[in-house]
């Protein structure tokens, strides 16, 4: 299958031509019918039943049962709104592991095979293992070693990333025969990392490890011991979609919501916000904006440098001239925050305040106002001056006004993301905030 696909399949076909509207009317936002705490007392009963909806998927990595079923389910929810639903196709990469291992004769540790996944022969890579440091700094030659690369301490997210690249860069340019990345971060696990969905990075094996697990190998380095490297498995590519429903009214100005909902892992703190704020906001903008066209779009492929969200704005989307608001749900719409207590981490009913909000340059007043006292996105961002993740695809296409949230919690890209991380309250909450400002973008 092709690594990209330009078209939609339903039952009627789509074309840009369209799916867009050549006639023009005055915005209006409809009278809500009931009270705002009303309103937001029936949201967070909904918000809390799509959260534990998505979370019970399990695993969403592009193009799995858990995603494909995920999705399955959100076009059910928005053809019972009323929207016409349509699917784009594409392929992503998967890997399943036989074994993945790194070990040192007496130490054995499990290693997440990074993709897209470079195999060991099935007896392994043995080879010195040689640490190398933040900065791509080794004490002994790489050549022929196997790499232990020991990032600094952070929220890691991406390959791309600098504090990732380089090391790794340099450890391969050195002659490394395979990297070995002990992804330090605020949980001591494996931290998954975005990368390219077309082809592999390097030609030789990369592989993740725990900073909990990494103790005996720092040894072996000090030491000068062999260990061996063992990544064995099945891997090649398969069918992932990404969603859209859209609800054409012929007014010629549209609001968009995006969201992706593909991810290493279960994914609840990182995905489930964004995808319960979406379909509350997907049920809200049908019976609230009826003088606008609805496209609500969710994405797979976001693990893989934003693959299917590319595929989509490329294809799908309402031109710029003709799109009156995007809103972009990312990562962590409202994780939950934790304490570093003595013997592990405790959580706290607060939300993680590193999430991130961005909007427009005149949506600044406004976003302040509605965000108050919300964690982290009291203080908003000119999109002229900070963006990430596929918001920065929607910038760099001309889309304006635009607002989106992103961020890294405390367990982003770790597969213990589940239920503890999130919660429905604070969904609730943060979903009405965003409720509010495209209230006032489209008054």
């Amino acid at each position: 299958m092709s690594d990209r696909a330009d078209t939609f399949h339903s039952g009627a076909g789509t074309t840009r031509r369209n799916f867009l509207a050549a006639s023009a009317a005055a915005p209006i936002i409809a009278a809500a019918g009931t009270s705002r705490a009303a309103a937001q007392g029936n949201q967070g009963s909904r918000a809390a039943e799509d959260l534990q909806r998505y979370i019970a998927f399990g695993n969403k990595q592009s193009g799995g049962p858990g995603d494909d079923a995920c999705g399955a389910w959100l076009e059910a929810e928005l053809a019972q709104a009323g929207f016409q639903t349509e699917r784009q196709y594409f392929s992503a990469p998967w890997f399943e592991s036989v074994r993945a291992e790194l070990s040192d004769g007496t130490a054995r540790a499990s290693v997440w095979p990074q993709p897209i996944v470079q195999t060991t022969p099935a007896e392994g890579v043995t080879a010195p293992i040689v640490r190398v440091d933040a900065q791509g700094l080794a004490q002994r030659p790489l050549d022929g070693a196997i790499a232990l690369v020991d990032l600094s301490h952070a929220r890691w997210s991406s390959m791309f990333w600098p504090g990732v690249a380089t090391p790794v860069g340099r450890a391969f340019e050195g002659g490394a025969l395979a990297c070995v990345i002990v992804t330090n971060g605020p949980t001591g696990k494996i931290i998954a990392l975005n990368t390219d969905g077309r082809e592999p990075l390097y030609p030789n094996p990369v592989a993740l490890l725990a900073p909990e697990d990494a103790a005996p190998f720092l040894a072996a380095v000090i030491d000068g011991r062999d260990v061996t490297l063992t990544v064995t498995g099945e891997g090649g590519r398969r069918r992932a979609f990404n969603l859209a429903g859209r609800l054409d009214r012929g007014r010629g100005r549209w609001l968009v919501v995006s969201t992706p909902r593909s991810g290493w892992f279960t994914c609840a703190g990182e995905r489930g916000g964004g995808i319960a704020a979406w379909l509350h906001l997907a049920r809200w903008a049908v019976r609230a904006a009826p003088e606008y066209d609805l496209a609500f779009v969710c994405n797979s492929g976001h693990e893989y440098q934003y693959l299917g969200a590319e595929e989509l704005l490329h294809s799908v989307a309402p031109s710029p001239e003709e799109t009156a608001f995007w809103l972009h749900l990312g990562a962590n719409l409202a994780a939950r925050d934790w304490h570093e207590a003595v013997g592990g981490l405790m959580p706290l009913p607060g939300t993680d305040s590193q999430r991130y909000l961005v909007v427009s340059p005149p949506l600044l007043p406004a976003a302040r106002e509605e965000f108050a006292g919300l964690s982290g996105l009291e203080g908003p961002y000119s999109s002229e001056t900070l963006s990430a993740g596929e918001l920065s695809n929607v910038i760099e296409a001309g889309y304006a006004p635009v607002a989106g949230v992103f961020g890294v919690h405390r367990f982003h890209h770790v597969a213990e993301d589940d239920a503890r991380c999130v919660s429905g309250d604070a969904v609730s909450e943060t979903t009405a905030a965003f409720q509010r400002l495209v209230e006032r973008v489209l008054i």
